[in-house]
């Protein structure tokens, strides 16, 4: 009978691994929070000459004799200071994904490693480039045209904290939205979509681009076309690189050794499909072995029932299994062919596919007829959630 206190022990037992993680996550919000911090203590001192610098392309197209105001009495200090704070934290932005990449990695496969540091520090750069084109190429545009639409009569002099939420919104709507080729890649890399069917769907993302500019960008139709034309040019690049991707995939030799490998060459003896002119197989093959027959998977209710009639057929005759975490001694050879499949449920209920796969192998190979199906159905189980 279970006691209060063993209930207690096997709540902590169960709920140390997720707050180990929150833990692990406070600490990497903390460096992020002390590293912006001391970019932001670094760049302080010099946040009117930063202003002055982010105001100049507005400032060059002021009629002359005029130049920006302030209508609060503290703007002049706490907008060049939220101006800081918020370039702290664009500088700080390799190192907040160098952050988050160190607390998802251990959680990746290695060919998703492999994918995902090239994707982030691309990103950066891509991050970094929409900011750069926001500021060297649609502000002048803008700030050019914008001034002398202005009716008769009416003095152009924006207030500096107008003009700061008004690039900052610039500048993070053009971040984002150069980011265009790394969602493209992602979508075909997570089998969402493939490139021809995001080739068909052309028209809907050029239209789709300049909603999403109209929505990103102020009122006005310069600098919604300037953010939706760059986009359709960046997803275009994002589609050609994302075919480069599928054909690098699909000529990518298997190495020997990894799950894909070892269920091709498992499949291939095990599970060879039998054409209709060949013939029967022989009566004398002993069971267990591969006899070449057409393989139907089963359904998801015959999988769970065959399972549930392995259990109930070996359940008065095997010994006490304990779990795997406690069996830690035990060989796997020494078990027969059900215990197997049911060491395997609990493998994947520990979230060790690796040692599922393993003893999934051997039921594949010593089986009979039935338990080959079934350790069939949960490697293919697995390589759809993989």
């Amino acid at each position: 009978m279970t006691t209060p206190e063993d209930q207690v022990g096997q709540a902590a037992l169960q709920e140390q691994p997720f707050v180990s993680h929150l833990l692990e996550l406070r600490d990497r919000l903390l460096r992020v929070g002390v590293v912006a911090f001391v970019i932001f203590l670094v760049l302080f001192p010099f946040a009117n000459d930063l202003y002055t610098a982010l105001a100049t392309p507005l400032i060059k197209h002021l009629p002359e004799g005029t130049g920006m105001i302030a209508t609060r009495v503290i703007a002049p200090f706490l907008t060049p200071l939220k101006m800081t704070f918020v370039f702290a934290i664009f500088l700080s932005i390799p190192y907040i994904l160098h952050q988050m990449w160190s607390f998802i990695a251990p959680g990746l496969y290695r060919h998703e490693k492999r994918l995902a540091v090239p994707l982030l520090v691309s990103s950066v750069f891509l991050f970094y480039l929409g900011m750069s084109f926001a500021y060297f190429v649609v502000f002048p545009l803008l700030f050019d045209i914008l001034p002398g639409m202005a009716p008769e009569q009416i003095t152009v002099s924006p207030d500096i904290t107008d003009y700061l939420d008004f690039v900052l919104t610039l500048f993070f709507a053009f971040g984002v939205a150069f980011e265009v080729p790394i969602a493209t890649i992602i979508l075909v890399w997570m089998g969402i979509s493939t490139p021809e069917s995001l080739a068909e769907k052309r028209p809907y993302i050029v239209i789709g681009a300049f909603c999403i500019g109209m929505l990103l960008t102020p009122p006005d139709v310069i600098s919604q076309t300037l953010l939706a034309v760059p986009m359709w040019v960046l997803f275009e690049v994002g589609l050609i690189c994302s075919r480069a991707f599928v054909g690098d995939q699909d000529n990518e030799p298997v190495q020997p050794g990894t799950p894909q490998q070892m269920d091709d060459d498992l499949m291939s003896h095990l599970v060879t499909p039998r054409s209709a002119s060949a013939p029967a197989p022989s009566e004398d093959v002993p069971p267990g072995r591969h006899q070449n027959q057409d393989f139907t998977p089963l359904t998801p209710e015959e999988l769970s029932a065959e399972l549930d009639r392995i259990e109930e057929s070996d359940e008065a005759s095997r010994p006490a299994t304990p779990k795997p975490h406690h069996a830690v001694d035990m060989q796997a050879a020494e078990l027969d062919v059900d215990a197997k499949l049911r060491l395997v449920a609990d493998y994947r209920d520990e979230a060790d596919e690796e040692q599922a796969r393993a003893l999934l192998y051997e039921v594949l190979a010593d089986g009979n007829e039935d338990q080959i199906r079934v350790a069939k159905d949960i490697l293919k189980q697995m390589d759809d959630d993989y």
